[in-house]
């Protein structure tokens, strides 16, 4: 029997007489107090006897020990702007007068920025007490000062005769021709989607600048809110963000409002005057208009402010210049941060939950399922619960032992396709909460419950006919990975196999095969596809032995 809850999180097939000491592994993780998983544990508890384990591969650290150190390295961390041709030895041996460096990197913005981190804190406070505030004649300055800083040369004329420039870090996605490239080189699909993973997701450095932003944004709000967190969510921090995604964060007063025992004792309590409102809301919406303010006039490269604070849940949009990330804020939002553990747990779990994820969210984005201007299409959030939810619903629910990981790969992702392509959402609704599928509440044409608040549809905005889109396409898509001739890459063609196949957007004239009561003729895509692949290729490859040239047109 599967489990229900929490041990869908970590069910999978027993493939091992160790499967009993990665179960206790697992549970003192997922036990931890103030954790996701432990309250969904304490509601859910799982039928005994329930077949888990997952390789002997552990969660290595709780989602909020991961947070934490990540905030702590960022308050330690200064963003600098530096002349293009600035010398790398000689910028550290500067900086290195005010403590020793842990970790920096440079990175192409608008301009050419350096991420220092240093040992010890102190060393930032040396570092600004030796920082001088511009003058200009033409302008005024406001003297603000923060660690985002602008480093000079005082004679740029000696640094350029040097050889040691910075080497500077990718911070963005390969472009399509890139990809696809990639895509024509690999050996399979398995190799494809783990191809397709590498090149989108966030590196370490791209974390790094992540945090560091929202620390500095931080520092901003700390002028009002002493103690306060300002704590990255979503695509940044569940292990599924892909590079250029948003950085969606929120302002966390709760540490604000905390009371101190060590310093309240005896008889008397002594409490803040405060303002009080009518709701919460309100003070929500006060308390963002304010920083909005602070960002729009005070925030070094903080640009195109906009206070959207009528929307359900209000926010602070923005971009930050010299890290190049589209900017949310909002305050309190600690739902969003708990569903961002919940992703966190089911991509810790096995690699193949975020390949499987990144392929299909690459899949929608090729088809135009998905869009980055709001509207009535499918979310990359709500992909990545129909993702988690396939993985609970398939025979065996969850994901196999690594063992069968090359002849698997391709079939989770055929049969992600098969399960959506006739699964009946005009009845049913998916629940990843208990991993089951329910009759919907309502008339919305796709119905994904939130999983902490199970009132709500994450998926409410979506019309019926990009739902429709997004079946006959996944019908599609399951069609084409059945045809073995896909499957196999061959050196002498030159059209796009597997899942660089998928990714390929319709021709012009593309009919869905699913509105066809045949099989046959079928769309223009896989007619054209079908039609390549059969025909004998008088085209000779000219590069590398057992590698494929791709063309990118559509």
């Amino acid at each position: 029997m599967a489990a229900r809850g929490v041990g869908r999180l970590t069910c999978l097939p027993l493939c091992s007489q160790r499967s009993s000491r990665v179960l206790r592994s697992i549970s003192r993780h997922l036990s931890c107090p103030g954790t996701v998983a432990a309250k969904v544990r304490n509601e859910e508890q799982p039928p005994r006897g329930a077949k888990t384990g997952f390789e002997d591969r552990t969660l290595k650290k709780r989602f909020s020990e991961v947070q934490k150190e990540r905030r702590e390295q960022a308050q330690r961390t200064v963003l600098i702007h530096c002349p293009n041709n600035i010398n790398e030895k000689k910028f550290l041996k500067y900086l290195s007068q005010h403590g020793p460096i842990n970790n920096h990197f440079f990175y192409e913005s608008i301009g050419l920025y350096a991420v220092v981190e240093f040992c010890q804190k102190d060393s930032i406070n040396s570092l600004q007490n030796g920082t001088h505030t511009p003058s200009l004649s033409t302008e005024a300055t406001i003297p603000f000062k923060s660690r985002f800083l602008n480093l000079k040369l005082k004679n740029p004329s000696n640094q350029i005769s040097e050889q040691s420039f910075a080497h500077t870090n990718n911070q963005l996605p390969p472009s399509s021709k890139k990809l696809f490239e990639l895509l024509n080189y690999a050996e399979s699909i398995d190799d494809q989607l783990n191809t397709l993973l590498n090149a989108f997701q966030l590196t370490e450095e791209n974390v790094r600048l992540r945090h560091l932003t929202c620390s500095l944004i931080e520092d901003i709000a700390a002028a009002y809110f002493p103690g306060c967190v300002i704590w990255p969510f979503g695509s940044s921090v569940n292990t599924f963000g892909k590079l250029g995604c948003d950085l969606d964060m929120f302002l966390d007063l709760d540490e604000v409002g905390k009371l101190n025992v060590h310093k309240n004792t005896g008889n008397f309590l002594m409490e803040f005057q405060v303002k009080n409102v009518p709701s919460e809301r309100i003070a929500t919406q006060k308390i963002l208009s304010v920083i909005g303010e602070c960002l729009d006039n005070f925030g070094p490269g903080c640009v195109g402010v906009q206070k959207i604070l009528n929307a359900r849940c209000p926010l602070v949009r923005f971009s930050h210049q010299a890290s190049g990330f589209q900017c949310d804020l909002t305050a309190n939002n600690s739902i969003a941060l708990k569903s961002s553990e919940l992703l966190y747990i089911y991509g810790s779990l096995d690699s193949r939950v975020r390949a499987l994820v990144f392929s299909v969210r690459c899949w929608a984005r090729a088809h135009s399922l998905t869009s980055s201007i709001p509207g009535a299409w499918i979310t990359n959030f709500s992909l990545t619960v129909m993702v988690i939810f396939f993985l609970q619903r398939r025979s065996p629910p969850i994901l196999p032992t690594l063992d069968s990981l090359k002849s698997l790969a391709e079939l989770l992702l055929k049969e992600f396709f098969e399960y959506y392509g006739n699964f009946a959402f005009n009845k049913n609704s998916i629940n990843i909460r208990q991993g089951k599928e329910q009759n919907k509440p309502d008339s919305s044409p796709l119905y994904i419950q939130n999983p902490f608040e199970t009132s709500l549809n994450i998926s409410k905005n979506v019309s019926q006919n990009q739902l429709q889109k997004f079946v006959e396409l996944a019908r599609d898509s399951a069609w084409i990975l059945e045809q073995k001739e896909k499957n196999q890459p061959s050196p002498s063609s030159r059209q796009p196999w597997g899942l660089a196949a998928l990714l390929m957007p319709p021709g012009p004239h593309h009919t869905s095969l699913s509105r066809k009561k045949k099989k046959k003729p079928m769309s223009e895509k896989v007619k054209g596809l079908l039609a390549t692949i059969k025909s004998n290729s008088t085209d000779s490859f000219a590069g590398t032995p057992g590698k494929r040239t791709i063309s990118t047109k559509a």
